[in-house]
């Protein structure tokens, strides 16, 4: 595939070169854009805008839940947080409340702090520094 846009190249290498847990990172870091877009939606009564938004975030939550470790224990629970933020989704984009946006929010941004921090420790465990993301 030959990409003539510089950014879509970079972005295409962006993805093919992460580790699967920077991959995880793009993803939280793309539903946290996706649920700012769509509060943007509510607040300027852009219909479209909010629910196209809404809809990608609860694909990528709908991806977390797929590609869980079931054998974990952490991970039913996991399952069960990520069922109820697509369910506030639901209510957010059925009732245009942007709290619920915002409460998916706060999850989503805790879940990608977290990430971030395991990958930082598996960095400085790895290569003996602290890694930068």
């Amino acid at each position: 595939m030959v990409v003539n846009n510089p950014y879509q190249a970079y972005q295409q290498n962006s993805v093919t070169q992460s580790t699967p847990g920077e991959l995880t990172l793009m993803l939280y870091n793309g539903c946290l854009k996706f649920l700012n877009q769509a509060k943007k939606g509510i607040e300027t009564n852009n219909i479209e805008l909010k629910n196209t938004n809404i809809q990608k975030a609860q694909n990528i939550l709908r991806e977390f839940m797929v590609t869980l470790d079931m054998s974990q224990s952490v991970s039913e629970s996991m399952a069960s947080l990520y069922e109820f933020m697509i369910n506030r989704l639901i209510e957010a984009n059925i009732n245009n409340d942007i709290s619920k946006i915002e409460e998916v929010y706060a999850l989503t941004l805790e879940f990608r702090d977290t990430w971030k921090q395991v990958i930082q420790i598996n960095r400085q465990k790895q290569y003996g520094t602290p890694g930068e993301i």
